[in-house]
């Protein structure tokens, strides 16, 4: 298929398809496709940070923003070289490539084919996987920022002069695309993290949950390509960020050259620039800091947003997800933000705006901003409270000068026990302490008032143990190490102790508990929420034994001495909780959800209308770049006060940063109430017309001057002739 060249830019034989060119379609996929990649990836992303590569909560908030700031910072850096040396076309390509590459690298850093002993001290293999995986986050950063300013510039490109309506319903389908493919990036992978997989070990399935949008990254690119030869491609016209930059930098130099010296005042520090640059371009660079001036406070904003994926992920991990016809992992709970956003949208254009301006209020772009950042705060206020409730559910684990411990009767016969600090404790038969007991010694001795027996039970420091008191009494006392936190991910620990003589073996499903000895416990398996089925062999009988579990949860399954087998055990095998079930609802995390998308629409909407209508007409992409860097700031935001401000209850700090966000909306109304509205066109269309007259005066000048000129040559050749 041919191309030809017509001012600058390489035309394709696009075909129209009810006055539509069919490249725009290519582009439109080649979004969803990219979308989809990102969001997936990022929708697991804290958890794989978290779970995978055992970082804390802090680092691994802290590392999630910084790869989202990366995200924002380089678009500038993309727009540069799609303006300046490569076009739009060829900087989708080559950094869709980095960006794929990118994927691929995310995908194999999470192969499981770490043992338990790399996780308990042998660092070599998870040292591979955090490194792998870093590389990754940087080329998709690189890639996904990258091409962010270039798609949807380089979509509007295919659309000729008539096709204005149609360019418009473009960015609309557009924007569509990228809420699509968010909306069921943030449904599928979770979906895929939740199955196990592994070598070593079954585990949590971030190298499926990375691989999706890795190929759907590919095919992406692969879409895009195909369509090359029907696409319109402007070819590289000049940075007008970097002309902006040099500018400015010839303002300051030049103002500050002259600081000492004897000058006329000049109205604005940008007028130091008239010596170099044109007057219209400084009045445009004018226009443009005039609004940057109103971004300064815009960050906080984007502080709060964009913790959907960290912070809030992290906090329903420690809540029930059972919805009853669906069970929501964690993860999933960030695609009630792209739905509440396609259904939000509309309702505020359509019906909230117009009902505004009926009740004769002046519901001004800056005014709409002040309300969405006051919700965003509003979110967080919700947040904190769910996370009070949150933690009024969570277990009391042993202080630094404490531990705890619990006493399970294995045998047939009631006990009565007897602690050395005089706390008794009657044990029924095949019965524990509904609690842990605390205790500051660093050793305790337990007896048994009606016997000669006692046993001396040392007390770790932050530690839960468990002591195990057999059927036969005067044999030795097992110690046991139980959980010191809430299971991972909603998931829940599950050990046995066997009471019988023998040796019996216990497994479910894939789980196997291994071969258990008398008065001795397994080791924990952890199972996800549900209906869990357990065999229970000693090679000559079996029986099955099935519970439900929930989310976050942790027991010990006795079987008793007095044990019975047959086709079922149910009756015989007794629970003991050790961490409670999450209780708490993971959809009392909808209204946060609903205030921070209401905040999105009002704030990020009318934001970038707003900065589209304050703006030049050739400098849209200046003020999209310092859109961008806001979002950028935002996130560094977050990292200062994880890593910095090391606030203990997370409660607290979601109520610090809503604090923080009610006092900067304040800063930015105030900023709002002194700000004057400007038509940019017009102020543009007047320096045109001065320059255009002053060019016509010139013109007339010089015409004047050459008619003088001639015809004093024309004297001159007469006095000759004379």
């Amino acid at each position: 298929m041919t191309e030809t060249a017509i001012d600058g830019v390489k035309k394709g034989k696009s075909k129209e398809v009810c006055g539509y060119p069919i490249s725009i379609f290519f582009i439109v996929v080649n979004e969803f496709c990219e979308r989809f990649s990102y969001y997936g990836m990022r929708a697991v992303l804290v958890l794989y940070f978290r779970y995978f590569l055992q970082f804390d909560d802090d680092l691994a908030t802290s590392i999630y923003h910084t790869f989202v700031a990366l995200c924002y910072l380089t678009p500038i850096l993309g727009a540069i070289i799609a303006d300046s040396w490569l076009g739009k076309f060829k900087t989708i390509i080559y950094l869709s490539i980095v960006y794929a590459i990118g994927q691929v690298v995310m995908a194999v850093s999470a192969v499981n084919d770490i043992t338990d002993s790399d996780r308990n001290g042998t660092p070599d293999s998870l040292t591979f996987h955090i490194t792998m995986s870093m590389l990754g986050l940087l080329l998709i950063a690189l890639g996904t920022g990258g091409i962010k300013p270039c798609v949807a510039a380089f979509g509007g490109d295919q659309f000729q002069d008539h096709q204005a309506k149609q360019r418009g319903t473009f960015f609309s389908v557009f924007y569509l695309c990228i809420n699509g493919g968010s909306l069921l990036s943030t449904i599928i992978t979770p979906l895929l993290r939740a199955q196990e997989c592994g070598i070593h070990s079954q585990q949590k399935c971030y190298p499926l949950a990375f691989g999706v949008p890795a190929a759907l990254m590919v095919v992406s690119l692969v879409v895009f390509i195909a369509g090359s030869g029907m696409y319109h491609k402007t070819k590289p016209q000049g940075n007008i960020m970097l002309a902006v930059c040099k500018c400015i930098g010839f303002a300051i130099s030049n103002r500050f050259k002259h600081r000492s010296s004897v000058h006329p005042k000049r109205t604005h520090w940008m007028d130091w620039a008239e010596e170099r640059y044109d007057k219209l371009l400084i009045a445009q660079i004018k226009m443009v800091l005039k609004v940057l001036f109103l971004y300064i406070p815009l960050p906080m904003f984007w502080t709060l947003f964009d913790q959907k994926g960290s912070r809030w992920t992290l906090q329903a991990t420690t809540m029930d997800g059972n919805f009853g016809i669906a069970i929501l992992q964690p993860d999933q709970m960030q695609t009630v933000n792209p739905i509440f956003i396609l259904t939000l949208v509309p309702i505020m254009d359509k019906i909230v705006y117009p009902l505004i301006k009926k009740c004769g209020l002046n519901f001004t772009p800056l005014r709409r901003m002040t309300v969405g950042m006051f919700l965003a705060a509003m979110a967080f206020v919700a947040a904190a409270v769910v996370q009070i409730q949150i933690d009024k559910t969570l277990p009391s684990f042993p202080s630094a000068s404490q531990s705890q411990l619990k006493l399970l009767n294995m045998g047939s016969n009631t006990l009565m026990v007897k602690l050395s600090n005089n706390y008794s404790i009657e044990l029924q038969a095949a019965q524990a302490t509904e609690n842990y007991i605390t205790f500051e010694e660093e050793s305790i001795k337990v007896s048994l008032p009606n016997s000669t027996i006692s046993r001396t039970v040392v007390l770790p420091k932050e530690k839960r143990q468990t002591l195990l008191i057999p059927s036969n009494v005067s044999a030795s006392w097992e110690v046991t190490d139980d959980l010191m936190k809430k299971p991972e991910q909603g998931a829940n620990g599950v050990r046995f102790v066997n009471g019988l003589a023998g040796t019996v073996n216990v497994s479910a499903g894939a789980h196997s508990f291994g071969s258990i000895g008398s008065s001795q416990a397994s080791n924990y398996s952890f199972l996800s929420n549900g209906k869990a089925t357990f065999t229970i062999t000693n090679g000559v009988n079996t029986c099955e034994y099935s519970r439900e579990f929930g989310f976050g949860s942790s027991y010990t399954l006795l079987i008793p001495s007095n044990f019975m087998w047959g086709p079922t055990c149910w009756e015989f095998i007794l629970a003991v909780e050790d961490i409670k079930p999450n209780s708490f609802h993971m959809g009392w995390q909808i209204p946060q959800y609903f205030l921070i998308t209401c905040g999105e629409v009002v704030f990020s909407v009318t934001g970038l209308e707003f900065s589209y209508s304050q703006a030049p007409s050739n400098m849209k992409a200046v003020l999209q770049a310092g859109w961008l860097f806001t979002v950028a700031v935002g996130n560094f935001i977050v990292l200062i006060v994880a890593e910095i401000a090391q606030i203990e209850e997370q409660w607290a700090e979601f109520f610090l940063f809503a604090s923080l966000l009610v006092a900067v909306c304040i800063i930015f109304s105030i900023m709002a109430h002194f700000y004057t509205y400007t038509d940019p066109t017009a102020i543009e269309a007047q320096f045109r017309d001065k320059s255009d007259n002053e060019s016509h005066q010139e013109r007339l000048e010089m015409e004047k001057k050459h008619s003088i000129d001639h015809h004093d040559e024309n004297d001159e050749q007469k006095q000759t002739k004379m």
